[in-house]
């Protein structure tokens, strides 16, 4: 039984096909092109995770930003919130100088001129605690930032040339911002 056996397995083994250098290379071809396509996948889904990165962060960065600027311009609502009713109050407060001053040149009763610089120091106070400033401008160098020039006079001295000789109506800040000119004469 042995020899039988050993004829069966020759049988079996010449049965068997030989495997020729192409097809061990066909599937090599057909292993490495399954793995070159998953290395590809690979690589174009790390592109776009890169990409859906990028474009997250830069998202977050405009939504930053926008938050920033929508705080800032809020910041800056509530301080000049009240400019249009402080600015309707300006002419109110040159009424009060030129009464005082009136009262002062024409010797008024003392009760009376108290009385009105207790108004207007109370409403220039108020006004103050709310932000707002007068500029001191007499004597300064003329700045169109801040002043509006009515005329120009022949300078009293000449240091006083391209300065403020006097002052027609005072000019006020609110928070640093200008909400009147100053209106002023200049020397030149």
């Amino acid at each position: 039984m042995s020899e039988e056996k050993k004829n069966i397995d020759q049988e079996n083994d010449s049965t068997e096909v030989p495997v020729t250098k192409a097809a061990k290379k066909g599937r090599k071809s057909v292993a490495s092109k399954k793995k070159d396509k998953t290395e590809e996948k690979i690589h174009d889904l790390g592109v776009k995770l890169e990409e859906m990165n990028d474009k997250y962060l830069r998202l977050f960065s405009e939504f930053d930003n926008f938050r920033k600027r929508t705080q800032k311009e809020k910041l800056e609502l509530f301080k000049t919130a009240s400019e249009d009713v402080i600015a309707a109050l300006l002419p109110v407060l040159d009424d009060f100088e030129r009464a005082i001053k009136s009262a002062e040149e024409n010797g008024v009763e003392d009760d009376y001129t108290e009385g009105i610089e207790l108004i207007y120091n109370k409403l220039k106070t108020t006004l103050n605690q709310k932000g707002l400033e007068r500029m001191d401008v007499m004597g300064t160098e003329f700045d169109t930032d801040f002043h509006e020039a009515i005329t120009n006079i022949p300078a009293p001295t000449p240091d006083m040339k391209g300065k403020v000789v006097d002052v027609i109506e005072n000019g006020y800040l609110l928070n640093d911002k200008v909400i009147r000119f100053a209106r002023v004469v200049v020397g030149n």
